[in-house]
């Protein structure tokens, strides 16, 4: 199975844990983790490495240096330049590689990664899962001027059809389209994801696959059926903290930190 991860220096220990997880939810797996960087530095590595001895991962880094992609718009640590990358993971991943999980390392996983890696693409090129409900959908398919049917994928958690990428000129698209549009981006990736591939999205249930704090609590307030965390620990296979909500900090508030702290 092939993993997919991109990081800076700030996010070793958030590795690690996410690593951590996939070996134990997963004991009889074998993975090869592959870890897209700028920069990281070897002691990084060796730390990295250090937490998956002995273990069913092998891990590789790949050094991206791409003076395009430096010239992307960022947000301080919010959105640093790293959330690109996956982008061009059809261009830097070995040719053998035909899908790749791409996980963000504010994931943790909790139950078998089976069910997610083994879905059937249907000529798409992403399987993924939305956070956005019903009134933004207009939103965001007026601000980029694309089908309002267009899935507007959370890139967190997102299976990719590396063999049908390449087939696709994604690097040129996407360069022009952010020198285009980079005064509309909001959340960059997700944005750039949405509005040239939004059609070729195959959407997947968050509450599976994608599930953070909010999203629990909007699926609570708004659905009949309220689950709680033993519905989580037995059917949910991806948690993320996405947003500014990581369990790390102080300020934390939810109850899905448990799958995080019990990590640590």
């Amino acid at each position: 199975m092939n993993i997919l991860l991109a990081i800076n220096s700030g996010y070793v220990l958030q590795t690690k844990i996410l690593l951590k997880s996939i070996m134990k939810s997963n004991p009889n797996e074998k993975f090869i983790v592959y870890i897209l960087n700028k920069e990281l530095k070897k002691h990084e590595k060796e730390l990295i490495l250090s937490s998956i001895k002995n273990s069913n991962i092998e891990i590789e880094f790949i050094k991206i240096d791409n003076k395009e992609i430096n010239n992307f718009p960022v947000y301080e640590k919010r959105y640093p330049v790293e959330i690109y990358f996956r982008l061009f993971a059809s261009k830097y991943l070995p040719k053998t590689i035909d899908k790749i999980l791409y996980l963000d390392v504010d994931t943790v996983v909790i139950n078998s990664l089976n069910e997610l890696y083994n879905m059937d693409f249907e000529n798409n090129l992403f399987i993924g899962a939305t956070h956005i409900r019903k009134g933004l959908h207009k939103f965001h398919s007026i601000r980029f001027g694309v089908n309002e049917k267009n899935i507007y994928v959370n890139t967190g958690v997102l299976l990719m059809n590396l063999k049908e990428l390449r087939n696709i000129p994604v690097e040129d698209e996407v360069i022009d389209f952010v020198k285009k549009n980079k005064n509309k981006l909001m959340l960059p990736d997700q944005d750039i994801i949405y509005a040239l591939y939004g059609n070729r999205v195959k959407k997947v249930s968050a509450l599976l696959f994608n599930l953070g704090d909010k999203e629990l609590r909007l699926h609570n307030l708004y659905e009949n059926d309220n689950i709680d965390i033993n519905w989580v620990k037995k059917n949910t296979v991806v948690i993320h903290y996405y947003g500014r909500n990581k369990p790390w900090n102080k300020n934390y508030d939810g109850i899905l930190n448990v799958f995080y702290n019990e990590l640590i």
